[in-house]
């Protein structure tokens, strides 16, 4: 309740609990010990590493030898690499036969050190988290300056001590590829090679090369712990590894330290069990409770009898006119009317750092519940003339079931707030992955996946124009609405409830051309496709994207990291293709010539002929129109494929 008597009334009781708080600070960065608690000179020994047999863990890969008590050894085939530190998802080692004092550390390392390919790849790959220094090259090409402002230490441990003739951030994919040794560094004429493992949001440089660790995605089953996620590896094709979610600290595996619950308490942080009340604290609780029990009961009839005879403010939402105004709030929800409390305390009093999108009809914003679930929360810029046919919408989108639509858990009227609460995958949203804003996990997407991606968006909304009556429209498509599960399939979200009608939005916008037209879902699939294509989503993309396809110059607008140059001629046609379906996109779905099926047809084509590396995600795409006239439709050829 709102009312102040309330809340000074209740504020003692308050007081009485201990504070809990999330240590989100700590996800996937708090580096426990093993069951053993083993050390080895200054370092301690997370899971799954272990250097006594006796200790508990998954896989014999990470065994460790203590020399002399001071010095660890990482063995992968028949060589023995120095251990110099632990990362969450890697392990930094020297190069082999170096020593592992700093002062006798050598600049001019072999090339072929790690060989050509890296022979650990089933459980340990070279992290793209390396900068590597390049000696005595005759060729000059390969050298990237924007790594030269990293600060790298020297031998002796002095910062900018580097000094590198030419350095290369194997982040970068032009030359170095995941999985290549350094060797391959030698057709450029290179000599010698040294290393840094620069953490992603770090300007500086630790001395030795990062290897990520992982485990054979086939090994991974009931390894991770309760509360714990599955995650794909970086530079280990196939690998897993286990990360606590959060709210949560440990190794993430049922064998190692689990996830343990993190909190404060006492102003200092604490773990598991240290969580819980306490004995002692809840019979302290039970007498404070039994002293001020009755004074609350007499307090809040008092407070119940004020706000019954408090006029409604202006602009406050009523339940009980609703009702009589045949708004069911229940039913438009399906399964949860959320208090507006809850929401704030998940989204963090729906701070900026939680904002995944803005629009014009509201923002969404990410949030944690206290069971630890992902929601977003979208937040409506409502006004109480427009409720009737929100929650009319929110209804219809409840009851529509789809794999690639993010499941709505339910919403919140109160005090003047119109909120949906979405499910949210734990891998984030398209925007995130392209532009690389989620952190050191995150994981570029390749072409594959991003033409997957482009094809269940358009799948979706395809089904939800084509196979639904009225027909429905997102109005708001953009990346950010784009939710990703583990498997990188598309959960939707994010709809636009305010507009006039279920059809075209009526948003203005002036084109290349300067003519003004109405936007819709179509025209948003071409703009969120040259995102897709290009990594990017500046304001003036469709302009400038439109004149480098009319001139025939695509490679200017690819993204880098897709390496159009490098890519097999059909690959190139088909990157060719999507750009030039999203200009169509742009041109033409606005006045109705180039419908959503359309779209679909061509991506679903493209996305069947890429099958080509192994992975086989075409029959989920299929599923998006199971028990629909859509699926017939896609499976025919292209010349005899009709709009419905």
């Amino acid at each position: 309740m709102s009312s102040p008597i309330l809340i000074l009334t209740f504020l003692p009781l308050l007081l009485c609990f201990p504070s809990f708080s999330s240590s989100l600070q700590h996800q996937g960065k708090e580096l426990l010990p093993n069951s053993c608690s083993e050390t080895c000179g200054d370092l301690h020994v997370p899971f799954p590493f272990y250097v006594n047999s006796s200790c508990e863990s998954i896989s014999s890969a990470f065994h460790l030898s203590c020399t002399n008590s001071s010095t660890l050894f990482l063995r992968i085939g028949s060589v023995s690499y120095t251990v110099f530190e632990f990362f969450p998802d890697g392990v930094l080692v020297d190069f082999p036969g170096s020593s592992s004092s700093s002062s006798s550390c050598r600049q001019y390392n072999d090339l072929n050190s790690f060989g050509r390919s890296f022979a650990g790849k089933d459980n340990f790959g070279v992290s793209v988290d390396n900068v590597i220094g390049l000696y005595d090259c005759e060729d000059s090409s390969l050298c990237k300056p924007d790594c030269e402002t990293i600060d790298l230490p020297a031998c002796d441990g002095r910062r900018g001590g580097g000094s590198l003739a030419c350095c290369y951030p194997l982040s970068d994919h032009t030359i170095w590829h995941l999985g290549d040794g350094f060797s391959v560094f030698s057709q450029f004429g290179c000599r010698g090679v040294s290393s840094w493992a620069v953490l992603r949001g770090s300007t500086s440089g630790k001395r030795g090369v990062k290897l990520e660790w992982a485990l054979p995605g086939n090994s991974s089953h009931q390894v991770c712990a309760r509360n714990a996620d599955i995650i794909n590896a970086t530079a280990i094709e196939g690998g897993v590894r286990c990360v606590c979610q959060n709210g949560y600290v440990g190794d993430g595996f049922a064998n190692g330290t689990g996830c343990l619950q993190a909190c404060t308490k006492d102003g200092k942080e604490a773990y598991g069990s240290d969580c819980n009340i306490k004995r002692q604290d809840q019979r302290k609780f039970v007498i404070i409770a039994g002293i001020i029990g009755p004074v609350l009961i007499v307090a809040s009839l008092v407070a119940l009898f004020y706000l019954l005879k408090r006029p409604t403010k202006p602009g406050m939402f009523d339940t009980e006119q609703a009702y009589y105004q045949n708004i069911s709030v229940p039913k438009a929800c399906k399964t949860r009317l959320f208090s507006l409390q809850e929401l704030e305390e998940a989204t963090k009093g729906f701070e900026e750092g939680q904002k995944l999108v803005h629009s014009n009809n509201g923002t969404i914003f990410a949030g944690v519940l206290r069971d630890g679930s992902h929601i977003a929360v979208h937040k409506l810029q409502c006004e109480k003339k427009d409720l009737i046919q929100v929650l009319s919408q929110i209804e219809v989108l409840s009851s529509t079931v789809h794999r690639n639509m993010a499941r709505i858990l339910g919403c919140c009227i109160e005090s003047g707030n119109t909120l949906v609460v979405y499910e949210f995958p734990s891998n984030g949203t398209l925007k995130e992955h392209l532009h690389q804003t989620k952190g050191q996990q995150q994981l570029r997407l390749d072409w594959y996946r991003r033409l997957t991606i482009a094809a269940e968006t358009a799948s979706i909304l395809a089904f939800l124009h084509y196979e639904n009556s009225p027909p429905i429209f997102h109005h708001n498509l953009k990346s950010a609405c784009i939710f990703l599960d583990d498997d990188y399939s598309v959960k939707i979200a994010g709809f636009g409830l305010l507009n006039s009608n279920f059809y075209y939005g009526s948003h203005l916008h002036k084109n290349h051309e300067g003519f003004g037209i109405c936007k819709n879902d179509v025209y948003d699939m071409g703009v969120l496709l040259l995102e897709i294509i290009s990594g990017s989503n500046r304001l003036d993309l469709p302009t400038s994207a439109l004149q480098h396809i009319r001139a025939g110059k695509f490679e200017e607008i690819f993204d880098p990291f897709l390496c159009y140059h490098e890519q097999p001629h059909y690959r190139q046609e088909q990157m060719q293709i999507v750009a030039d379906l999203a200009t169509r996109c742009l041109l033409f779905g606005v006045d109705g010539r180039l419908g959503m099926v359309d779209v679909v047809r061509e991506l679903v084509h493209l996305t069947k002929e890429s099958l080509d590396g192994g992975i086989t995600k075409g029959p989920a795409l299929e599923e998006t129109f199971s028990n629909s006239s859509l699926l017939q439709m896609i499976s025919m050829s292209p010349d005899s494929m009709n709009v419905p």
